[in-house]
């Protein structure tokens, strides 16, 4: 069970990238930007491997990532300029957003202003949801975007780097190879676990707050 999930999730994204290419990244970068559960620390790795393949040049990478960001978050940012609050409170629950990821990225915005776009691009978890704060504040288009694109670049760059690097080592150096195996059972239990827990967690939430 555990494998066919796994398989079927790396599958899908192997396929996009593989088949789409640098359009591909920018869509699955798209998408997590959108706060649809598909992590970047899934998806800029990948890209990265293949970069050591021959196939992608990293900086290019990097940079469809980034302006798959940039696409993803025109939703949210949408959504709090014209709705506010309110209707991030709304819609947020079909995908699993509640009032305490809001709350976080709100301080964060309340505390660094329109620099906490690039800012908080390039941390975990806030990352994801700084553009909603961003449109309820109605910050202005263009600067939304110069900074969405200049704090996610650095982020797809650095998880593109790791995977590039682990793409050069994983033929080249036996120890690596193996320690990657000894570690897929552990690595399949932990993800699933972690998403299970997330997705029951605001769930849970969800129903307290009704």
């Amino acid at each position: 069970m555990i494998e066919h999930i796994l398989s079927v999730l790396a599958g899908f994204t192997i396929w996009v990238i593989s088949s789409g290419g640098y359009l591909g990244i920018a869509l699955l970068m798209a998408i997590e930007s959108a706060c649809i559960p598909l992590p970047s620390e899934i998806i800029m790795p990948f890209a990265g491997y293949l970069v050591s393949t021959g196939h992608f040049d990293l900086y290019l990478a990097a940079t469809a990532g980034a302006i798959g960001c940039n696409i993803g978050s025109i939703p949210a940012y949408e959504l709090g300029k014209r709705g506010g609050r309110p209707a991030i409170e709304r819609w947020g629950r079909y995908v699993l957003i509640g009032p305490g990821e809001l709350d976080m990225a709100d301080r964060f915005f309340a505390r660094f202003g329109n620099s906490a776009i690039l800012i908080g691009r390039l941390l975990p978890v806030i990352r994801s949801f700084i553009a909603f704060p961003a449109g309820v504040a109605k910050m202005k288009v263009l600067p939304f975007h110069l900074y969405t694109f200049a704090g996610s670049w650095p982020w797809c760059f650095g998880l593109a780097w790791v995977g590039m690097k682990l793409g050069d080592k994983w033929n080249s150096d036996p120890r690596v190879k193996a320690a990657f195996h000894s570690a897929d059972a552990i690595i399949a239990v932990v993800l699933l676990a972690g998403a299970a827990f997330y997705i029951w967690h605001r769930v849970k939430g969800m129903k307290t707050r009704r």
